[in-house]
């Protein structure tokens, strides 16, 4: 009775469309005296979405025991080809498995086998042609069972999947066969003796096919624990959300062929393919049989190592590490969750991080709580007994099972593990400890599971124990790419330029990506230039490629290995490579032997009075005079104390600020090129890579029409890009959609220090702006300064009531916003510029790369070169007035991107040049007191349509030329 009850789950697993719409009141009666599967039954046919239908069909035997005959009878009854003959020729069902289009189609005209040579080539559609061969014995076999429904159904369940079959299936066979037909027996047994007995984990590299990674976690498990082939396949459905269908890769896998490559040819093997994002985070391994084990999976793709490594390594507290860096490739933390139908706490949290916020992990928390309720809880190395959770902290488990599903983020650990005093309390009330093992307490148990209480390492139950405080009136923050509306080969992006006139304006991207490694999933934009480690060199020996319209990396060129064995002696300390630390007031890290510090002016504990006084908080005490100078990185300084300390000599600066200098006024270009100011700040040595702050544009003879990315001229026309604006002879005021407000000039100081003409013009060169009127006065930079030039600067009055605001290093005035200060590393970048053609490292490269990783429309990337040479970075809101949840949205923005530079992720640094990133230090602004959003601030309904945000493009636009 089991085996049947197998197969015929297993059909209902393959045939939910059709049962859903086949079944109907002649089976629920069957149910009438078990209310509980007379509800599951009644619900077939009435749902709509098939996500839901499909779990509830494969939960179906929870609620209606196999000892329910007559139902499961009727049910198997509704399943077209259970226990007819298939009409057609034998290899229709397998056309699906066809690698090309035009084979496909041809398959599913054809009426015989030699009608599909000629198109679909055997050495290139095994597949398909392995279904067809086994369809044909299948065929041949089961007719030997005559009218014997039963001994014919047993024989199809052989042929039915291209998985070699199962003990349980053949024994099956022989045991309604035998008497009914020997030659059945001898066919079958004939035909399976060719498949060696297997063992589920020689699948174990299919799972890395999976594309969500709570799949590829879910599918080893079950390799792992499971026996009997019907119990993986319903599994998988079960867990990873998805009908076996021959295009999905995972399924492909499966289903493609009977047997794992063989080791005897290494042309075939899938260990030849690497992941490169996993590889990364190989290098925070803390010990080397990890560190070891992930190079190994890595870049052997198809090894069974993963076993072992989840084993040993995943739960390893000492790993956190190496598991954090692993689940940020696999599931980046991303802002906001909603439209949750059962973990319904977590909706309504636009500013909060979650891994996982999607209707899958919605539907597994209440699988898991419905696993749980059997009174065990399986863990992959351990199993908790439990009380009745339905009676026992009921609110509590919810809360555990969907925390563990969504995975909140927190900002230092970023991992997705229960607080421990949450896991003793729930654990303590409600295991049972009567079948605990000998030696197993709560706290034991917690110390594996959830070894930390610290609030920002660990997920706080009782945040989750109700719903969230914050009213569902109006839609403050929006996240247009959460859940990712783009197909798997495309990246989502903010749409920051609009649209072109009569199309239907989205508030996203999709951008064609490479994948990181032939078997990564990893995603990174084309065009995108991305550091990755040597497939073969030690730790430390990377090469940069770029993403190519092929959607491969490519053009790939060595960088110098790092020394990654080499440490810091600080203090008489050790510190170890990407190591960061502070030295008074300087922000440090250790690279490969040297340590490497911010120059910031600081003050001793022992300083005395008169030090205090004459500290001026200026590189090298230098007076907070404003007489500005441009330098030849096009950078310009506070006055030439300034920049002599920073390191120019005097011929590589002049007086002036460099948005006053002329670029064009000799003419550098060709007679038949038109020169155009190009004014950029360069973070590579200029003596090897001069920062020209012009370029030499030509007539085009056509330009992209569809290229939209909008260029304001000084005529305040709009143009649909730089190109036509150019082509029209016009001169460019600033990029983005043309604002009345910016008609006419008003002079504006911006937090590098130069002056721009309108408000328009400095949000067009990313960088925000500090006062309104031309810059006269040195900005603070130090914290211990008692007097600046900022004393009379009248500063605006803060976007938002009750902000505790950040004051950028080099600003007088402060501002609501996130704000990270970078350290970073002039030789890498000096690499980079060298593999790209000798062109220069800008800080415009920095912050374009950056704005894709802020996924919140409500916010931008604005940021500068401080005059003590860290990079500055200002998450801001680009309302004029935002709402305090769209100032927190930023602020959590900024506190990602800090933990992903200070963690070394590769879904950050792998980019290039953001590669050169050392540590960041993070401030964000606050709300001191904050409640519901006002449904009666009509300016902040942004969910009313996309044309709000079309008003504030010009915040939004790109600031590259």
């Amino acid at each position: 009775m089991r085996v049947c009850f197998h197969i015929s789950f297993f059909l209902v697993a393959l045939n939910f469309h059709r049962l859903a719409r086949s079944q109907d009141s002649s089976c629920c009666h069957h149910a009438a005296e078990h209310s509980q599967c007379k509800e599951a039954c009644d619900q077939l046919a009435t749902i709509r979405s098939e996500s839901h239908l499909k779990h509830l069909l494969l939960r179906l035997p929870s609620y209606c025991p196999e000892s329910m005959a007559e139902l499961w009878i009727c049910v198997n009854s509704t399943l077209p080809g259970a226990s007819r003959k298939s009409d057609g020729w034998v290899g229709l069902g397998c056309c699906e498995l066809a690698m090309s289009a035009e084979c496909r189609r041809e398959c599913k005209q054809a009426s015989s086998k030699n009608d599909i040579t000629k198109v679909c080539k055997k050495d290139t559609e095994k597949p398909l042609y392995n279904c067809i061969t086994k369809n044909e014995m299948g065929s041949l076999c089961c007719s030997y069972a005559g009218r014997h429904t039963n001994c014919r159904e047993y024989c199809q369940a052989i042929f039915r999947t291209d998985s070699s079959p199962t003990s349980s299936q053949i024994k099956a066979v022989e045991e309604f066969c035998q008497m009914i037909s020997p030659e059945l027996i001898g066919c079958v047994r004939n035909y399976t003796k060719s498949y060696p007995i297997r063992s589920p984990i020689d699948s174990l590299y299919c799972c890395d096919r999976a594309e969500e990674a709570h799949c590829q976690t879910a599918c080893k498990r079950i390799l792992r624990t499971m026996n009997t082939e019907q119990e993986i396949m319903e599994g998988l459905i079960n867990e990873c959300g998805s009908q076996p269908l021959p295009q999905d890769p995972l399924w492909q896998c499966f289903l493609g062929s009977a047997h794992p490559p063989s080791k005897r040819d290494p042309e075939t093997l899938p260990t030849s393919k690497m992941d490169c994002a996993k590889l990364h985070c190989c290098s925070k391994a803390n010990t080397s049989i990890c560190r070891d084990m992930c190079q190994e999976i890595s870049t052997n793709w198809g090894t069974q190592t993963w076993q072992e490594f989840d084993q040993l390594c995943e739960y390893n507290p000492v790993e956190t590490d190496l598991i954090t860096c692993l689940a940020d490739v696999r599931e980046p933390c991303q802002l906001g969750c909603k439209d949750l139908s059962y973990c319904t706490n977590f909706n309504n949290r636009p500013t909060e991080l979650f891994r996982s916020c999607n209707v899958q992990s919605d539907q597994g928390a209440m699988n898991d709580i419905k696993l749980w309720s059997n009174g065990t809880i399986k863990m992959p190395f351990m199993n908790i007994p439990v009380l009745d959770i339905r009676k026992c902290r009921p609110d509590m488990w919810k809360a555990v099972a969907c925390a563990l599903q969504i995975k909140p983020c927190y900002s230092k650990s970023r991992g997705s593990v229960i607080c421990k005093s949450d896991c003793v309390d729930i654990l303590t009330q409600c295991g049972d400890r009567k079948r605990f093992l000998e030696g197993q307490t709560p706290e034991r148990i917690c110390d594996l599971l959830s070894p930390t209480d610290d609030p920002e390492r660990c997920i706080p139950l009782e945040r989750y124990l109700k719903p969230s405080s914050l009213c569902n009136i109006i839609e403050e923050v929006i996240h247009p790419c959460n859940p990712n509306p783009c197909p798997s080969n495309h990246l989502c992006e903010v749409n920051r330029k609009g649209c072109h006139p009569g199309q239907e304006c989205m508030p996203y991207l999709c951008v064609p990506g490479c994948k990181l490694g032939e078997a990564s999933e990893f995603l990174v934009p084309s065009d995108s230039r991305i550091q990755v480690p040597m497939r073969n060199g030690p730790l430390g020996c990377y090469e940069v490629c770029a993403c190519g319209p092929s959607g491969r990396l490519e053009n790939c060129a060595e960088l110098p290995c790092v020394e990654t064995d080499k440490a810091c002696m600080v203090g008489g300390q050790r510190k170890s490579h990407g190591a960061s630390f502070r030295v008074d007031c300087h922000l440090c890290s250790c690279y490969a032997g040297e340590t490497l510090c911010s120059t910031r002016q600081c003050l001793s504990a022992d300083s005395s009075d008169e030090d205090r006084r004459l500290l001026t908080g200026l590189p090298c005490g230098c007076a907070d005079q404003f007489v500005p100078v441009c330098a030849l990185n096009g950078h310009t300084y506070p006055s030439a104390c300034v920049a002599r300390c920073v390191g120019f000599k005097d011929n590589q600066f002049q007086f002036g600020s460099c948005r006053n200098s002329e670029p064009c006024l000799l003419n550098p270009c060709p007679r038949n090129q038109r020169c155009v100011p190009k004014r950029r700040v360069c973070l590579t040595n200029i003596a090897e890579f001069p920062c020209q702050q012009y370029e030499c544009v030509g007539r085009p003879p056509a330009c992209d029409k569809n290229q939209l990315d909008p260029a304001c001229d000084t005529d305040n026309m709009e143009h649909p890009n730089l190109c036509i604006l150019y082509q029209r002879g016009k001169t460019l005021a600033y990029m983005g959609h043309c604002q009345d407000a910016c008609r006419k000039p008003r002079e504006v100081c911006g937090h590098n220090g130069e002056t721009y003409s309108t408000v328009c013009e400095a949000f067009s060169d990313r960088v925000a702006v500090d006062y309104h009127s031309r810059c006269h006065a040195v900005g603070v930079v130090s914290e211990f300064v008692s007097d600046s030039g900022c004393n009379v600067v009248p500063c605006p009055p803060l976007s938002t009531k009750d902000c505790n605001p950040v004051t950028p290093p080099g600003a007088c005035c402060p501002l609501c916003a996130g704000m990270l200060q970078i350290l970073w590393n002039r030789e890498q970048m000096n690499a980079f510029a060298k593999l790209n053609r000798n062109q220069p490292v800008t800080v415009h490269d920095i912050l374009r790369i950056l704005r894709r990783h802020v996924s919140v429309p409500q916010c931008d990337v604005f940021g500068y070169l401080s005059i003590d040479s860290e990079i500055v970075i200002l998450i801001a809101p680009v309302d004029q007035q935002p709402t305090p949840l769209q100032i927190e949205a930023c602020s959590k923005e900024a506190e990602k991107i800090d933990s992903l530079i200070n963690s070394g992720s590769p879904t950050l640094v792998s980019h290039v040049p953001l590669s050169a990133f050392l540590t960041s230090e993070l401030k964000i602004s606050t709300i001191s007191s904050s409640g519901c959003p006002s449904a009666s601030l009509p300016s902040l309904h942004l969910c009313l349509s996309f044309s709000f945000l079309l008003i504030i493009f010009f915040l939004t636009s790109t600031g590259a030329r």
